[in-house]
């Protein structure tokens, strides 16, 4: 079954599938061998809805004729043709079924494996986003009906004003929908706003439009930029969103999310449980517990790989940090609470906020910025403090030329195997060293590129074939990639035209948050659907 069966799939005569978004398996046969991991998924799904058939087809008489030559030792015998009947009754009735389940539950898993490792390599590109730091943000949560909720973010990711305008109901009347232009207006001017975040959900597109014409109409010097808010209503409701804004209703602290997403995009997103952020290929077909231990996985990797502010993280981020569990926390932040900032990472020791194995273990993790010591804001574990101040010692520098281009210029210059046996270290430790020193506060995110910021709208209407976008990766998957081009569908990219050497999987070439470069090749303005290529033509 596995080598020479073919999977086939038929759809059913009551079927109701409006969209035809399973039209593909309508009538479809494929190698059991070859068949995508994507496609198991999405065959499932379509069965589960009743939409098609699916089974397994092999070469029946191949297989009855192995299994009689097996069971007959002797087809002279009397006997023969009593198993020979036996052999095809078992092979119908309990066999072939009984395999065909295992075959298909075999293939389940491989689907299953395939989207929760994309689903994995999707989060943490999405998490180590570049922060857009020292912004001033207003947050955009846009809705028809109920209108669009309105937050204004401080550059430290504090609420500082909120509002509620409905600028996008049936026949709104000229005056109204200026009061709502005038309403916002006052909002940007009044807090100095660098930036308008708007999430991506239902009436993203208008309220893009919404603000691009407020930009031009009062010739504002802010700009906006489309911000994932997947996951943004999940955290609004929960327990550490009421915690933080006791007095703000559901929609604002939603709006809030939106806002400190684009300034920070991991301290946020850890808010959310990882499956809630929407990332990946049919995540919900997934086995729950499988799916959650891979993404908190994932996530800790992410936070870990940036380090986390001991003075302002959230309990949310800190239970990410190596080591560190619940008690952990709570002695930190009650700490915090009492005797304001940490200073030092000594200073956390000596309190006993972590024990000596949970601080040894997550220390390097957590920065200490502006405190006592320079050393506790780098990933320089306290460990290897001597090796750095014995570095610096060699150089002849001292500890107040952490970060300044004299120290970089020389480390630039040095041989790490010069200095291990010197310093007494290896050679991974010392690199780790020599990085943090050169750049103290160095966050991995830093070098990737910034989202993209807009002023003006881009309408399905203004493309052309071959015309070349600027577009933000916002989901890899196993046939392509979808790329927001400022349209109200994101254009997919189809594997096969994201490079011109052969690729075994999208993610090989792309991340979820990349900014690229690509090429209008479809049009299809009934669907609204865009085909994009990363080739030029």
């Amino acid at each position: 079954m596995y080598k020479f069966g073919t999977l086939v799939t038929k759809v059913k005569k009551d079927a109701n599938d409006e969209n035809k978004v399973y039209e593909m398996y309508y009538d479809y046969s494929e190698a059991v061998s070859k068949v995508k991991p994507h496609r198991i998924l999405a065959i499932n799904r379509a069965e589960k809805e009743n939409i098609i058939n699916v089974k397994i087809e092999v070469d029946n008489d191949r297989i009855l004729e192995y299994l009689k030559k097996k069971n007959i030792k002797n087809d002279k015998s009397f006997c023969a043709p009593y198993i020979e009947e036996a052999v095809e009754d078992s092979f119908k009735r309990l066999i072939f079924p009984s395999v065909q389940r295992e075959v298909r539950g075999d293939l389940t898993e491989k689907g299953m494996d395939s989207a929760i490792d994309n689903f994995g390599k999707n989060l943490e590109s999405l998490l180590l986003t570049p922060p857009m730091k020292e912004k001033v943000v207003l947050a955009f949560d846009p809705g028809f009906v109920n209108g669009c909720k309105l937050a204004v973010v401080s550059k430290t990711g504090a609420y500082l004003d909120s509002l509620v305008i409905k600028p996008f109901l049936k026949n709104i009347s000229e005056d109204s929908l200026k009061d709502c232009k005038l309403k916002v207006l006052a909002l940007l001017k009044k807090y100095n706003v660098d930036v308008i975040a708007i999430g991506n959900g239902t009436a993203s597109r208008e309220s893009e439009k919404f603000c691009a014409d407020l930009i031009k109409e009062y010739n504002l010097h802010c700009k906006y930029v489309i911000v994932s808010e997947a996951g943004a209503s999940i955290y609004s409701a929960s327990k550490i969103a009421i915690e933080e804004f006791p007095d703000l209703a559901v929609e604002k602290r939603s709006a809030v999310s939106i806002g400190r997403r684009l300034q920070d995009p991991l301290s946020e997103l850890v808010k959310v449980p990882p499956e809630g952020i929407g990332v990946g290929l049919y995540q919900h077909d997934v086995a729950g517990k499988k799916l959650s231990e891979s993404l908190d996985f994932v996530v800790s990797k992410a936070v870990n790989s940036v380090g986390v502010n001991v003075n302002t993280a959230s309990s949310s981020l800190l239970k990410y940090v190596s080591g560190i569990k619940k008690n952990n926390i709570d002695k930190i932040i009650s700490y915090r609470t009492e005797h304001g900032r940490i200073n030092s990472r000594e200073e956390i020791k000596k309190k006993k906020l972590l024990s000596d194995k949970v601080y040894e273990q997550a220390i390097g993790f957590l920065r200490i910025t502006e405190g006592e010591n320079i050393l506790d804001q780098t990933g320089i574990h306290p460990e290897s403090y001597d090796v750095a101040l014995n570095l610096l010692k060699e150089l002849n520098l001292n500890i107040n030329d952490i970060g300044t281009s004299t120290l970089t210029e020389k480390l630039n210059n040095i041989n790490i195997d010069d200095y291990i046996e010197k310093l007494n270290t290896d050679s991974y430790t010392l690199e780790d060293v020599v990085q943090s020193l050169k750049k103290p506060n160095r966050d991995p995110r830093d070098e990737m590129p910034q989202p993209i910021l807009k002023s003006d709208v881009l309408t399905i209407d203004d493309l052309k074939i071959g015309m070349k976008l600027e577009g933000t990766v916002r989901n890899v998957i196993d046939f392509g990639a979808f790329v927001d081009i400022g349209l109200h569908n994101d254009g997919l990219v189809h594997i096969s035209k994201i490079s011109k050497d052969y690729i075994k999987h999208p993610s090989d070439v792309l991340s979820v948050g990349d900014i690229i470069e690509c090429y209008v090749i479809k049009i299809d303005k009934d669907k609204e659907k865009v085909s994009l290529s990363l080739i030029e033509e």
